[in-house]
């Protein structure tokens, strides 16, 4: 069992507030320093559904650009 915590993606759902991440995105809000992709998110599950963490269960992986991160 795994669950995935997407961040900032560029979806239609996320295209009226494009303006306001570009900005936030540009100041720092994310270590890697760009809107995540579908694709993203799809690599993570399909690693998943191919079994590429054979020992490893109850997990969150974050697709988020390190925005979880806590920074000081």
């Amino acid at each position: 069992m795994f669950e995935i915590r997407p961040g900032i993606i560029a979806t239609d759902m996320t295209g009226p507030v494009r303006e306001k991440y570009d900005r936030l995105i540009a100041d720092g809000l994310t270590p890697i320093a760009r809107w995540g992709q579908p694709a993203d998110v799809g690599r993570a599950v399909a690693a998943i559904a191919q079994g590429h963490f054979p020992f490893s269960t109850g997990e969150v992986l974050n697709v988020d650009g390190g925005f979880h991160l806590r920074r000081l």
